[in-house]
């Protein structure tokens, strides 16, 4: 269940019984033809769909993360892998001192990977504390899904094409684009990122019918769900 569908005394209510929270992390970044809120929105909503049968709330989606590669892309935010530290131990201590003590991050960002360490630093420091850190897009059973289709899908490809990260009255171009080359990308400019990359997408197709995508998302929210409910 939403935290935003909540009051404080629900909350309240329900960590008599369980303590076992997710905060989902997103970012808001180019996709290609897609929104720029797609790994926000994705996030967000796999986490949303895998608690909703178990109870268990899910925190308001953290919108901005670490993208600096792409500011040459109008509409990106990026925010410091510091900041972003910083951010996430500051949001992970105001649950901990809620009363959660099992909490699951949903990232739907692979930049926010870097603070993963720092967020698991600290929770190894808090007695009782569990974290989990779980990238949903790809977990071992939605990746083998998706390469099946495409192994070359990447960022703002088909597999992050779902009806609820399209825009209205945007068509995405048909056929395959080449995996773009990154292997010399790590110290250039936002500006010669973007003309290496040219759209936005990695590569990939651009889209593939609903039927897939929707047998793609039942599998993520399967696997995200048994990050809740197995293991603590």
């Amino acid at each position: 269940m939403r935290v935003a569908d909540m009051t404080w005394a629900q909350v309240e209510a329900y960590l008599e019984t369980n303590d076992v929270c997710v905060l989902p992390l997103g970012c808001t970044e180019q996709h290609a033809h897609l929104s720029l809120a797609t790994d926000s929105t994705l996030a967000e909503r796999v986490a949303v769909e895998a608690a909703e049968s178990l109870g268990v709330p899910v925190f308001p989606v953290v919108p901005y993360g670490i993208t600096p590669y792409f500011m040459a892309y109008p509409g990106t935010v990026t925010v410091s892998p510091a900041t972003y530290e910083r951010l996430l131990t500051e949001v992970l201590g105001s649950l901990r001192r809620d009363g959660f003590k099992r909490i699951a991050i949903v990232n739907g960002h692979g930049g926010n990977t870097p603070a993963r360490p720092a967020a698991e630093a600290w929770a190894r420091k808090r007695k009782g504390v569990t974290l989990r850190w779980h990238d949903w897009w790809k977990a071992p059973r939605v990746r083998a899904a998706i390469d099946a289709i495409d192994p070359v899908a990447s960022h703002a490809s088909w597999m992050e094409s779902f009806p609820w990260t399209r825009v209205r009255g945007v068509r995405a171009p048909e056929g395959h684009k080449p995996m773009v080359d990154l292997s010399k990308s790590d110290d250039v400019s936002p500006a010669k990122y973007r003309e290496l990359i040219g759209d936005g997408s990695f590569g990939g197709y651009y889209e593939r019918p609903d039927e897939e995508m929707s047998a793609i998302w039942a599998i993520a929210v399967e696997e995200t769900r048994e990050v809740l409910t197995k293991g603590w």
